[in-house]
């Protein structure tokens, strides 16, 4: 388990695409309210209304962290999230390269990667998300909060179907 306990936990049926989250991490972080400059990207399918919160899963053999070639990125201990020293960092964007999930991103203004940082321990896009769609819990009820989804989602399936057999 992560020293803090807590991870990010991304429902994207609760989200309604607003895109708030992005520019508040980018206030945030960079002073500018500017999606481009955000580490959380809202994924958009609009003709399905499906919209998909993507950031960093700070994974615990992470490629970015085992990619660069200066040592750069490591592992936060007290947070345990993956962290970027950019006084090392030289901007090779060979994580961004590796990133399964595409959370890594480089800014050509500054010319620096960046990504999520949980807000060292204080999430924003949490606390602006008015849909509830991102929220930091303990890890160990991260998964106890995927399961009830998944059953409340089989459990209309099955009422659903249900129904229609009595109508057949």
């Amino acid at each position: 388990m992560k020293p803090n306990g807590k991870v990010l936990v991304i429902n994207y049926e609760k989200c309604t695409g607003c895109r708030l989250c992005e520019l508040v991490c980018a206030v945030m972080h960079d002073g500018i309210s500017n999606p481009a400059r955000s580490r959380i990207k809202v994924m958009k399918w609009e003709s399905e209304g499906l919209y998909i919160p993507m950031t960093c899963q700070q994974c615990q053999d992470a490629p970015c962290m085992n990619v660069c070639p200066v040592k750069a990125i490591s592992r936060d201990k007290n947070l345990d999230y993956v962290k970027v020293d950019y006084d090392i960092c030289i901007g090779c964007r060979a994580c961004v390269s590796v990133c399964p999930f595409g959370a890594m991103s480089f800014n050509s203004t500054d010319r620096k990667v960046f990504k999520c940082d949980l807000c060292e321990g204080d999430p924003q896009c949490v606390r602006f998300c008015e849909a509830k769609a991102i929220e930091y819990v303990d890890a160990d009820d991260s998964s106890i909060l995927k399961k009830r989804a998944a059953a409340e989602r089989l459990s209309i399936a099955g009422k659903e179907a249900a129904a229609l057999a009595a109508q057949v």
